[in-house]
């Protein structure tokens, strides 16, 4: 099964399990006062050890998730978390190459 149909079926599932879920999104610096700290130290790692040949999806993902974590604007939030998904989607699609 493709990663997406993986994630969709997932999501479904959850539904099922818990509901439709309507969370506060507990974001942006004012609530989480180290963000932006976290997501420039991810993002300053990232870049170093890609330039280095050492990067790793790990550290990718990471990043991405600071971003979204320091976002406190809902649309640049949602881009964030489109970017977040997006990036796991490429791992776990990368895992699979790995089989073949």
């Amino acid at each position: 099964m493709a990663a997406l149909d993986e994630v969709a079926a997932e999501r479904k599932r959850q539904d099922e399990l818990w509901g439709e879920q309507n969370h506060p999104d507990g974001t942006g610096m004012e609530i989480i006062p180290l963000a932006k700290f976290i997501r420039d130290t991810a993002r300053t790692r990232c870049d170093a050890e890609h330039k280095a040949g050492r990067g790793t999806w790990e550290m990718i993902l990471a990043e991405e998730f600071w971003e979204a974590v320091a976002e406190d604007d809902p649309a640049k939030l949602r881009g964030e978390l489109i970017q977040v998904a997006a990036v796991a989607v490429a791992w776990a699609e990368a895992i699979d190459r790995r089989k073949t």
